[in-house]
């Protein structure tokens, strides 16, 4: 690999979604609109408000500390509250953040310049000491961080300079630049965070970051509200709102009326009942964004009889996912075929053999209840209803289960839906022991940065935070360093191609769909952006008044 090699140059020279960011809305009738119509942004807002109201469909965040989530909630908020070093953008590509360069200086050096400007919310300077102790937290077990691994290759973090931070590496590691873009890259003040302790990034131990809003009140089963950070060093991302309040409204009929009334101004994840009625309404717009979420039913642990491959098989030949994406999702999504969906690898320069490996592999099975029906008669004996989890309130996910149920039913297999309370949906993907008692879940899950070899790592691996049945294949573990650790973008690819077709058809889950990102915003503001990369950038800093 060539030495003194920008990551940013590489990584913003194609935008990951840009060939979908045309200009869509809803149809008026609650229809999604084409694919091709997906949009990555809105129009932007214009003029200073004095206050957004917003909702959380998947209710209250149990956290912001940027080191320990890992799910919907939490990340919409923190993402508007601490920068990154590197940045998100609405079409999914990279650039500068906190960080205004990042180079691999040789194969292990990783060096960070660290923009002179930059201060937290109390008006300290962000130096490399915050970035340092912020990467660090991570790998110490005290933290219960949820992104460690992404310094499995990392021997050292040093200053190198008065703005300057050095990752010293076992070897090349192209994803760390791209973690670096989301929470796992957060800065968060260094004497803040240790007065705090264990506190850190709860309503009582509260955030010390350098976004542009501050964390002005958390109420816990209120609301969350962010004011506006005057001093933000981004002056081109100064936001026009003064005050962003989040509200955890996580049943889907008082959502909708909070929507259709304006109590509410707008809500990421919007469920598709709620999109048919807002697309009826002249008080705003529901929008259609490219996403990288994928829809798993996934086993609870190995010793659940839902892990038998043969039974996961036979699941997946009796659902028609066809009239699941029509009836469930609202025609907006598309079937899945592994566990990554193709738009996470759109900006890399290996784009074509991605495709190429994924359009190879075999594809969605067509509804077969015969062939189901000899696959269950071969599999662990299953005595009785099998457990499945979904967070209460959630209709969209009732609906997909309920679906998958009456389908399990043709081939004999009795699923018994258990609706958990967003707290304890949120903790399961973290902790077995609220797993027990559970035979599967179905996931509404994310990649989260254009790189899918880290994402599958977590599920097939035996490191894997999401390997829950403990699946384990040393080839499809090799790939994936391989992967990891290779320069040659191509060569990289490769690996990872040859991965995928071989955890594709054996790894413990029922690959259902992808879903586009519906977001609605009332037509007094606008500027958020349409696509799923919200949840990695200060979405809430674009918005701004329309006065309509």
């Amino acid at each position: 690999m060539a030495a003194k090699k920008s990551v940013l140059t590489v990584l913003t020279s194609v935008g990951l979604l840009a060939a979908t960011a045309c200009s869509a809305s809803s149809t008026g009738d609650g229809a999604p609109p084409a694919s091709g119509r997906l949009t990555t942004t809105t129009a932007p807002g214009g003029s200073e408000v004095d206050r957004v109201a917003w909702a959380l469909p998947y209710g209250e965040p149990t956290t912001l500390d940027p080191a320990r989530i890992g799910d919907y909630s939490p990340q919409t908020v923190e993402a508007n509250l601490c920068d990154t070093l590197t940045r998100m953008n609405a079409d999914f590509s990279l650039s500068p953040g906190l960080a205004r360069k990042v180079t691999w200086t040789s194969d292990r050096a990783l060096v960070l310049d660290l923009r002179p400007d930059v201060t937290f919310w109390d008006g300290s300077p962000m130096t490399p000491e915050d970035v340092i102790h912020s990467l660090e937290r991570q790998r110490d077990p005290r933290t219960q961080a949820l992104y460690g691994n992404y310094l499995t290759a990392v021997t050292s973090i040093e200053a190198t300079g008065s703005h300057q931070v050095t990752l010293r590496t076992k070897g090349y590691d192209q994803t760390l630049p791209k973690a670096l873009s989301t929470s796992f890259g957060a800065v968060n003040r260094k004497a803040y965070v240790e007065k705090a302790g264990p506190a850190y990034g709860t309503a009582k131990g509260g955030l010390m970051c350098t976004g542009p809003f501050r964390l002005g009140s958390w109420k816990s089963g209120g609301g969350i509200t962010l004011e506006r950070n005057d001093r933000y060093w981004d002056t081109r991302l100064k936001p026009k709102a003064k005050q962003v309040e989040f509200r955890f409204i996580t049943n889907s009929n008082t959502l909708t009326s909070a929507l259709l009334s304006g109590e509410v101004d707008g809500t990421y994840e919007l469920p598709p009942a709620a999109a048919t009625a807002l697309g009826k309404t002249d008080n705003g717009t529901v929008h259609l964004g490219p996403s990288t979420q994928n829809v798993l039913l996934i086993p609870a642990h190995a010793a659940s009889p839902a892990a038998d491959r043969r039974l996961l098989d036979a699941l997946s030949l009796v659902i028609d996912r066809d009239a699941l994406i029509k009836n469930v999702f609202g025609g907006a999504a598309t079937p899945l075929k592994s566990l990554v969906p193709p738009l996470t690898w759109r900006g890399d320069k290996a784009a074509a053999q991605f495709d190429a490996a994924y359009a190879a592999l075999p594809d969605v099975p067509e509804p077969d209840a015969e062939k189901a029906k000899r696959l269950v008669a071969q599999a662990r004996p299953v005595s009785r209803p099998l457990v499945a989890a979904i967070p209460a309130g959630d209709q969209r996910g009732l609906q997909a289960l309920t679906f998958v149920q009456a389908a399990a039913k043709k081939i004999g297999v009795d699923i018994e839906i258990k609706q958990l309370q967003p707290t304890e949906m949120s903790s399961l993907f973290y902790d077995p022991s609220v797993r027990k008692g559970l035979d599967l879940i179905l996931t509404f899950g994310y990649v989260t940065m254009p790189d899918p070899s880290s994402y599958v790592a977590e599920s097939v691996t035996p490191r894997g935070i999401f390997n829950w049945t403990g699946y384990d294949n040393p080839e499809v573990t090799r790939l994936l360093d391989l992967a990891r650790t290779s320069s040659d973008p191509a060569a990289s690819a490769r690996a990872y191609a040859e991965a995928q077709a071989l955890f594709t058809p054996d790894t413990p889950a029922v690959f259902l769909a992808t879903t586009h990102e519906r977001m609605f915003m009332n037509k007094r503001i606008s500027g958020a952006p349409a696509s799923f990369a919200y949840m990695g950038m200060p979405w809430a800093a674009h918005l701004g008044g329309t006065d309509k």
